[in-house]
């Protein structure tokens, strides 16, 4: 016989016992918040792109201007699919990577998402900036979106697929037979699949510097492995009398029964170019167009208007109604050969004459504005990439932003977006080192511009920091921050540093004790060509001070910093900036 009183309690107790287990694991697994003492806490993030050159012009809807991915988006590459555009960037060891996007009219495009955007695609640990993720190739068959890539801080060649060109993205396919980088992946008509790439010379002997040659191998979509040795196709480029010097950034086009391979070749520097080459068999043999190259902007006036320089590294698509257009990289330089915002994407037409493709207008000047697609006039409200305009993120949504980036990849989360404002932690990494520090940053598309943030942050000793940086690379930034003094007083500093200056050290070139010990504090840059100057206050109210003014940002540039990225503009804390 049961008593009733007894279960009664046993119940109850288990009852009891339950809910406090139940009551332990929610404590114990719920994942720990960022926000906690002594983070960086910032309340918007504003930048105001300011060119002269866009102030002075007007466009119609009949025209689209140049380029129309401004600031860091290089090596660009396309593809159409279902009566949409798609393009694709290199992205080196920013994090997430290569970011893709999307139009319907090859002149308002929008970023749907990157295509590496989780560590077990990459993890670029302790790489080099300019490491990472090189050239992609971005092709379209049968329903699915293919991404060719060269990881070269990690899996070297890969491919990457999606049914959705937003993502989820595949992990890496490995590709450990393709040896260099720069590949293109090709669907022929007869159903074979081949990868082309940019690889080290015959037999590994140089006959000149920069000595390069173009292989083709075959690839097997079902098993996906490669099914051939690797072809010779272009061995150094147009012409071995002329010494032709990195071929590179292939991609293989079929056209009226002639394989097409075009090909940047000089250099991604002042001396690029875009070459094309044909050939009635895949593997060739491949003939130089005679009037090559197609692009390039290396033999104009240095002294002319809206100088832009470094054209090559092309792609193209063909449009539904048989228009062809290029996709390629330039660089917008304010002074000779200097540029801080990196190699941008531009556009241009593409001409059939006498079964040779040519850009049109390629070796001439590329313009600012120029005629647009023969598309539909995209409706959709999207972000701008291009002329001047005003970006301001409130941190009012559960995540980032598409046009953040870290650097390399996080192996922990270190920021939280609560409350309409951004919260970041100070870690012990710190700018000077080549490790996922505590940053988060979008690209300088300006010549001109301004970026300002408002944050809070109370340093606890004086080797804490929190600001503003511009950043092209370790070795190479200006940062505006607060601090504490030797005197245990909070100031607002400004930092350089430069490997050609104070023997590459840090310094403080500007500093201004913060009187009232304000938890609040304001700071802005100004960029204008090779002047940055830097500005902060503590209230809304107040009229922004001048910190320093006209300090040399050419140690911004890529021909002072080195590397293949541009200047970016960041919010960044670290509890260990200063050394002990």
């Amino acid at each position: 016989m049961i008593d009733l009183r007894t279960a009664s309690l046993k119940i109850t107790v288990l009852t009891f016992s339950m809910v406090s287990v139940m009551a332990c694991k929610k404590i114990f697994l719920k994942p720990q918040p960022v926000v906690q003492e002594n983070t960086a806490v910032f309340d918007w993030f504003d930048y105001q792109g300011k060119d002269d050159a866009y102030t002075n012009i007007s466009k119609s809807d009949a025209e689209y201007l140049n380029p129309i991915l401004a600031g860091f988006y290089p090596d660009p590459t396309i593809c159409s699919a279902d009566g949409k555009f798609y393009l694709v960037n290199s992205s080196f060891c920013y994090f997430p990577g290569l970011p893709i996007f999307e139009s319907t009219d090859l002149v308002n495009w929008k970023q749907i998402g990157n295509i590496i955007n989780r560590r077990e695609q990459a993890d670029f640990g302790n790489s080099r900036l300019s490491g990472g993720m090189y050239a992609p190739t971005i092709r379209y068959s049968k329903g699915i979106f293919y991404v060719i890539c060269t990881n070269v801080s990690g899996v070297g060649n890969f491919i990457v697929t999606a049914k959705n060109p937003a993502g989820p993205w595949s992990n890496p396919i490995k590709l450990p037979e393709v040896d260099g980088i720069d590949p293109d992946i090709f669907f022929d008509e007869d159903g074979k699949v081949y990868i082309t790439h940019n690889g080290p010379p015959p037999n590994n002997i140089s006959l000149h510097d920069g000595h390069r040659a173009i292989y083709m191998l075959e690839y097997d979509l079902e098993k996906q492995k490669i099914i051939s040795e690797p072809k010779l196709v272009i061995n150094g480029g147009t012409d071995m009398a002329i010494k032709p010097v990195w071929i590179e950034g292939p991609h293989v086009i079929k056209k009226d029964g002639f394989y097409y391979l075009i090909c940047a070749q000089g250099g991604t520097g002042f001396n690029h170019s875009e070459v094309v080459f044909r050939s009635k068999d895949v593997y060739g043999p491949y003939e130089s167009y005679a009037h090559n190259p197609i692009l390039t902007q290396r033999h104009l006036d240095p002294n002319r208007k809206n100088l832009v320089s470094t054209t090559g590294h092309a792609d193209f698509v063909q449009l539904s109604n048989g228009d062809w257009w290029s996709v390629f990289l330039g660089c917008r330089p304010y002074e000779g050969d200097l540029y801080n915002t990196g190699r941008e994407t531009f556009m241009m037409p593409v001409e059939w004459k006498n079964g040779w493709p040519e850009i049109v207008g390629g070796n001439e000047a590329i313009p600012m504005k120029n005629k647009r697609p023969d598309l539909p006039l995209s409706k959709e409200k999207t972000e701008p990439n291009n002329g001047n305009f005003v970006w301001k993120d409130d941190f009012d949504s559960n995540e980032l932003s598409l046009k953040w980036n870290f650097i390399r990849t996080p192996s922990e989360k270190w920021y939280e977006l609560t409350n309409g404002k951004l919260v970041i932690k100070p870690r012990k990494e710190s700018i000077h080192t080549e490790t996922n520090f505590s940053f988060i940053g979008r690209r300088q598309q300006h010549l001109k511009f301004e970026a300002s943030v408002k944050f809070e942050f109370t340093p606890k000793d004086n080797l804490q920091v929190a600001g503003l940086t511009a950043f092209q690379n370790e070795k190479h930034y200006l940062l505006i921050g607060k601090r504490l003094n030797s005197e245990g007083k909070q100031e607002v500093f400004v930092e350089r540093t430069a490997s050609k200056i104070n023997n590459g050290k840090s310094e403080i070139i500007a500093k201004k004790e913060l009187l009232n010990n304000d938890k609040t504090l304001f700071v802005k840059i100004e960029g204008n060509g090779r002047k940055y100057s830097f500005y902060y206050k503590t209230t809304d109210k107040q009229e922004w001070n001048l910190l320093i003014k006209d300090v040399d940002g050419s140690i911004l540039s890529t021909k002072e910093a080195g590397g293949f990225v541009g200047t970016y503009l960041a919010m960044y804390t670290s509890s260990e900036h200063f050394e002990r």
